[in-house]
Protein backbone atom coordinates (compact mmCIF):
# COMPACT_ATOMS: atom_id res chain seq x y z
CA UNK A 1 0.00 0.00 0.00
CA UNK A 2 3.13 2.60 0.75
CA UNK A 3 6.43 2.33 -0.82
CA UNK A 4 9.08 4.54 -0.39
CA UNK A 5 12.33 3.66 -2.62
CA UNK A 6 15.31 5.43 -1.14
CA UNK A 7 13.86 8.81 -0.63
CA UNK A 8 16.02 12.15 0.16
CA UNK A 9 14.87 15.24 1.64
CA UNK A 10 16.85 18.54 2.91
CA UNK A 11 16.10 21.44 3.59
CA UNK A 12 18.04 24.67 2.44
CA UNK A 13 19.26 27.63 4.51
CA UNK A 14 22.32 29.08 6.30
CA UNK A 15 23.01 25.28 7.41
CA UNK A 16 21.43 23.33 5.04
CA UNK A 17 20.12 20.19 7.03
CA UNK A 18 19.34 16.62 5.13
CA UNK A 19 16.02 15.09 7.19
CA UNK A 20 15.71 12.01 5.09
CA UNK A 21 18.46 10.22 3.08
CA UNK A 22 17.91 7.25 1.16
CA UNK A 23 14.70 6.09 3.24
CA UNK A 24 13.23 3.03 2.70
CA UNK A 25 9.34 1.28 3.11
CA UNK A 26 7.22 -1.15 2.05
CA UNK A 27 3.78 -1.21 4.38
CA UNK A 28 1.21 -3.67 3.06
CA UNK A 29 -2.59 -3.37 3.16
CA UNK A 30 -3.86 -3.58 6.30
CA UNK A 31 -0.74 -3.07 8.46
CA UNK A 32 0.08 -0.61 11.08
CA UNK A 33 3.54 0.64 11.16
CA UNK A 34 4.90 2.69 13.91
CA UNK A 35 7.77 4.43 13.66
CA UNK A 36 9.71 5.99 16.85
CA UNK A 37 12.15 9.24 16.50
CA UNK A 38 13.24 11.97 18.91
CA UNK A 39 12.07 15.72 18.45
CA UNK A 40 13.87 16.88 14.84
CA UNK A 41 14.73 13.21 13.44
CA UNK A 42 12.24 13.85 10.47
CA UNK A 43 9.32 11.96 11.20
CA UNK A 44 6.71 14.92 10.55
CA UNK A 45 8.43 15.26 7.10
CA UNK A 46 8.17 11.62 6.62
CA UNK A 47 4.62 11.93 7.12
CA UNK A 48 4.36 15.19 4.55
CA UNK A 49 6.57 12.66 2.02
CA UNK A 50 4.55 10.12 2.22
CA UNK A 51 1.06 12.29 1.71
CA UNK A 52 2.39 14.47 -1.04
CA UNK A 53 2.92 17.26 0.68
CA UNK A 54 6.34 17.54 0.68
CA UNK A 55 8.10 16.64 -2.67
CA UNK A 56 11.48 14.53 -2.54
CA UNK A 57 14.55 15.27 -3.55
CA UNK A 58 15.21 12.40 -4.95
CA UNK A 59 13.96 8.30 -4.37
CA UNK A 60 10.54 6.83 -5.57
CA UNK A 61 6.99 7.28 -3.34
CA UNK A 62 4.49 5.32 -4.26
CA UNK A 63 0.42 4.73 -2.32
CA UNK A 64 -2.34 2.81 -2.82
CA UNK A 65 -0.98 2.54 -6.29
CA UNK A 66 -0.19 5.81 -7.73
CA UNK A 67 3.45 7.24 -8.35
CA UNK A 68 3.13 10.40 -6.83
CA UNK A 69 5.99 12.18 -8.48
CA UNK A 70 3.42 11.80 -11.60
CA UNK A 71 0.84 14.17 -9.86
CA UNK A 72 0.24 17.51 -9.92
CA UNK A 73 -0.66 19.61 -7.52
CA UNK A 74 -4.49 19.45 -8.20
CA UNK A 75 -4.33 15.86 -8.67
CA UNK A 76 -2.39 15.48 -5.58
CA UNK A 77 -5.42 17.44 -3.24
CA UNK A 78 -7.66 14.87 -5.47
CA UNK A 79 -5.46 12.16 -4.48
CA UNK A 80 -5.01 12.86 -0.90
CA UNK A 81 -9.45 13.75 -0.10
CA UNK A 82 -9.81 10.39 -1.60
CA UNK A 83 -7.35 8.19 -0.55
CA UNK A 84 -5.61 9.72 2.70
CA UNK A 85 -6.67 10.27 6.33
CA UNK A 86 -4.60 12.33 8.57
CA UNK A 87 -4.79 12.54 12.74
CA UNK A 88 -2.53 15.35 13.55
CA UNK A 89 -1.25 15.66 17.48
CA UNK A 90 -2.88 19.45 17.81
CA UNK A 91 -6.36 17.78 16.82
CA UNK A 92 -7.12 20.66 14.19
CA UNK A 93 -10.63 20.72 15.46
CA UNK A 94 -12.79 23.63 13.97
CA UNK A 95 -14.48 25.57 17.12
CA UNK A 96 -17.01 26.95 15.42
CA UNK A 97 -18.60 23.96 13.78
CA UNK A 98 -20.03 21.10 15.61
CA UNK A 99 -18.60 17.46 16.63
CA UNK A 100 -20.56 16.18 13.19
CA UNK A 101 -19.93 18.78 10.86
CA UNK A 102 -16.39 18.92 11.93
CA UNK A 103 -16.39 14.98 11.00
CA UNK A 104 -18.10 15.38 7.67
CA UNK A 105 -15.46 17.97 6.41
CA UNK A 106 -13.87 15.09 4.50
CA UNK A 107 -17.19 14.31 3.21
CA UNK A 108 -18.01 17.66 1.96
CA UNK A 109 -14.61 18.57 0.61
CA UNK A 110 -15.32 15.60 -2.07
CA UNK A 111 -18.74 16.25 -2.44
CA UNK A 112 -20.77 13.67 -0.88
CA UNK A 113 -24.45 14.17 -1.44
CA UNK A 114 -26.09 15.07 2.25
CA UNK A 115 -28.04 11.60 3.20
CA UNK A 116 -24.67 9.61 2.89
CA UNK A 117 -22.57 11.96 4.69
CA UNK A 118 -24.93 12.13 7.29
CA UNK A 119 -25.27 8.30 7.76
CA UNK A 120 -21.58 7.54 7.46
CA UNK A 121 -20.87 10.79 9.95
CA UNK A 122 -23.38 8.52 12.28
CA UNK A 123 -21.60 5.19 11.70
CA UNK A 124 -18.53 6.94 12.56
CA UNK A 125 -19.53 8.81 15.99
CA UNK A 126 -20.88 5.75 16.91
CA UNK A 127 -17.60 3.61 15.90
CA UNK A 128 -15.92 6.13 18.21
CA UNK A 129 -18.34 6.42 21.05
CA UNK A 130 -19.60 9.42 20.57
CA UNK A 131 -22.70 9.95 19.09
CA UNK A 132 -24.36 11.43 21.42
CA UNK A 133 -22.14 14.34 21.20
CA UNK A 134 -23.23 15.31 17.66
CA UNK A 135 -24.79 18.13 18.17
CA UNK A 136 -22.10 19.32 20.55
CA UNK A 137 -19.47 21.68 20.21
CA UNK A 138 -15.65 21.00 20.18
CA UNK A 139 -15.22 23.46 23.62
CA UNK A 140 -17.40 20.99 25.42
CA UNK A 141 -15.19 17.82 25.05
CA UNK A 142 -11.84 16.71 26.98
CA UNK A 143 -8.90 16.43 24.99
CA UNK A 144 -9.64 12.19 24.45
CA UNK A 145 -13.35 13.01 22.93
CA UNK A 146 -11.26 15.45 20.67
CA UNK A 147 -8.91 13.24 19.59
CA UNK A 148 -12.12 10.45 18.76
CA UNK A 149 -13.48 13.01 16.88
CA UNK A 150 -10.24 13.44 14.78
CA UNK A 151 -9.78 9.56 13.97
CA UNK A 152 -13.76 9.99 13.22
CA UNK A 153 -12.96 12.70 10.21
CA UNK A 154 -9.89 11.07 9.35
CA UNK A 155 -11.91 7.75 8.50
CA UNK A 156 -15.38 8.64 7.78
CA UNK A 157 -14.51 9.20 4.06
CA UNK A 158 -12.84 5.17 4.19
CA UNK A 159 -9.40 6.16 2.95
CA UNK A 160 -6.62 3.48 2.16
CA UNK A 161 -4.18 5.06 4.01
CA UNK A 162 -4.25 6.78 7.60
CA UNK A 163 -1.23 9.16 8.84
CA UNK A 164 -1.07 9.49 12.38
CA UNK A 165 1.50 12.42 13.66
CA UNK A 166 2.41 12.47 17.67
CA UNK A 167 -1.88 11.54 17.82
CA UNK A 168 -1.02 11.29 21.55
CA UNK A 169 1.23 14.02 22.22
CA UNK A 170 -1.36 16.14 24.45
CA UNK A 171 -3.19 13.66 25.92
CA UNK A 172 -2.78 12.33 29.44
CA UNK A 173 -1.70 8.70 29.54
CA UNK A 174 -4.68 7.31 30.26
CA UNK A 175 -6.08 8.70 27.17
CA UNK A 176 -3.29 8.41 25.25
CA UNK A 177 -3.99 4.55 25.78
CA UNK A 178 -7.69 4.63 24.81
CA UNK A 179 -6.93 6.75 21.66
CA UNK A 180 -4.40 4.23 20.20
CA UNK A 181 -6.36 1.33 21.02
CA UNK A 182 -9.11 2.89 19.11
CA UNK A 183 -6.98 4.32 15.97
CA UNK A 184 -6.22 0.43 16.23
CA UNK A 185 -9.47 -0.81 16.19
CA UNK A 186 -10.96 1.57 14.04
CA UNK A 187 -7.72 1.02 11.52
CA UNK A 188 -8.87 -2.88 11.45
CA UNK A 189 -12.60 -2.48 11.31
CA UNK A 190 -12.25 -0.15 8.21
CA UNK A 191 -9.47 -2.32 6.19
CA UNK A 192 -7.45 0.53 6.31
CA UNK A 193 -3.06 1.04 6.40
CA UNK A 194 -1.75 3.38 8.97
CA UNK A 195 1.42 4.75 9.70
CA UNK A 196 1.87 6.53 13.26
CA UNK A 197 4.73 8.49 14.28
CA UNK A 198 5.90 9.04 17.61
CA UNK A 199 8.36 9.29 20.54
CA UNK A 200 5.98 7.17 22.50
CA UNK A 201 7.01 3.51 23.00
CA UNK A 202 3.63 2.80 24.61
CA UNK A 203 1.69 4.22 21.75
CA UNK A 204 4.25 2.12 19.14
CA UNK A 205 3.07 -0.94 21.26
CA UNK A 206 0.37 -1.59 19.45
CA UNK A 207 1.55 -1.51 16.28
CA UNK A 208 2.20 -4.64 13.59
CA UNK A 209 5.30 -3.36 13.11
CA UNK A 210 8.04 -0.71 14.64
CA UNK A 211 10.95 0.88 13.12
CA UNK A 212 12.67 3.75 14.27
CA UNK A 213 14.11 6.97 12.15
CA UNK A 214 17.28 8.33 12.33
CA UNK A 215 19.88 10.03 10.22
CA UNK A 216 21.03 6.84 8.99
CA UNK A 217 17.65 5.93 7.60
CA UNK A 218 14.60 3.77 8.75
CA UNK A 219 15.55 0.02 10.77
CA UNK A 220 13.67 -2.11 13.09
CA UNK A 221 13.23 -1.30 16.69
CA UNK A 222 15.02 -3.17 18.79
CA UNK A 223 14.37 -2.18 22.46
CA UNK A 224 11.76 -2.58 24.89
CA UNK A 225 7.99 -0.87 24.19
CA UNK A 226 6.97 -0.74 27.81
Amino acid sequence: MIRLDRVAKSFPGPRPRTVLDRVCLDVARGELVAILGESGSGKSTLLNVIAGLETPDAGTVVVAGADLAVLDDDALTAFRRTHVGFVFQAFHVLPYLTVAQNVALPLRLAGCDERTAAARVSAMLAAVGLAERAAGMPRELSGGELQRIAIARALVHRPQVVLADEPTGNLDPASAQGVIALLRSTLQAEGATGVLVTHSRTAAASADRVLVLTVAGLAPFEGRLS
